[in-house]
């Protein structure tokens, strides 16, 4: 260990010890940004950014664990992701499909697809639901992998579901006008039945959503982290935790 990593360690375990427990967020969303550009910076390929960024969502879901966060959102790759050219997207769904079974075998994790499956290709869609189906009873951190998903496209399908189930009732749009609000279509986001997120952590300096989570991170705290994804150490993850928690929340009052 170098004279570095040594004052590191100990500058951590002096951020964690300060760290109140008792407000760290419950949901924290992860937007896993600037994989290809940490290759770049490290000639590498974009490939290879984008395995070292997988490798880092298990290190970062321990310190999760360590600090009593309950549920993960961990964006991988968004609706527009899925116009990258062939040589490249292939290989990320590879390394995203990976990532999945990786998180189902750990056995601490309950995985949870948030995303639109339609617009996946097959064996990307059969991993997502076998991780899911596996992990259905476990206990332990609830790991929502957004996987094809997008913020506008999820308030359309949730729209789409309201109508389809009051259609099935045979509900007319003038007495669905009557009664809709806005937990008729929380109930049927990806996330429904869940906490909406504390904290939304963006890597690699971009200060923006991106359309990450529109709906349920109305109330979110937002911390933005120059550090590019497979870069993100452990201290960035409590500086993050330590910045919500000096936080007063509002939420409008």
């Amino acid at each position: 260990m170098n004279l570095r990593d040594l004052v590191y360690r100990l500058y951590a375990r002096r951020v964690e010890g300060r760290l109140d427990h008792t407000q760290v967020p419950k949901h924290i969303g992860v937007i896993l940004d600037g994989n290809r550009r940490w290759a770049k910076a490290s000639g590498s390929s974009p490939e290879a950014g984008h395995k070292a960024g997988a490798s880092k969502i298990q290190e970062m879901l321990g310190w999760c664990a360590e600090t009593d966060v309950e549920v993960v959102t961990l964006w991988m790759l968004s609706t527009d992701n899925l116009d990258r050219p062939d040589e490249e997207l292939v290989p990320l769904l590879g390394i995203i499909e990976d990532a999945v079974r990786a998180l189902a075998a750990d056995g601490r994790y309950q995985v949870h697809h948030v995303g639109t499956l339609d617009l996946l290709p097959s064996r990307t869609q059969s991993v997502l639901k076998e991780a899911e189906q596996a992990t259905l009873d476990r206990d332990g951190i609830l790991v929502n992998v957004a996987v094809g998903y997008g913020g506008r496209q999820e308030i359309a399908d949730a729209v789409r579901s309201l109508l389809l189930e009051h259609a099935a009732r045979g509900t007319s749009f003038e007495e669905l006008a009557e009664i809709v609000d806005v937990e008729h279509i929380s109930e049927h986001l990806y996330t429904r039945g869940q906490p909406d997120p504390d904290l939304v952590i963006r890597t690699s300096g971009e200060q923006r959503l991106s359309g990450f989570m529109l709906w349920q991170s109305a109330h979110s705290e937002y911390y933005f982290c120059e550090v590019f994804w497979p870069a993100f150490r452990k201290v960035d993850f409590l500086r993050a935790l330590r910045d919500y928690a000096a936080r007063h929340r509002r939420y409008g009052s």
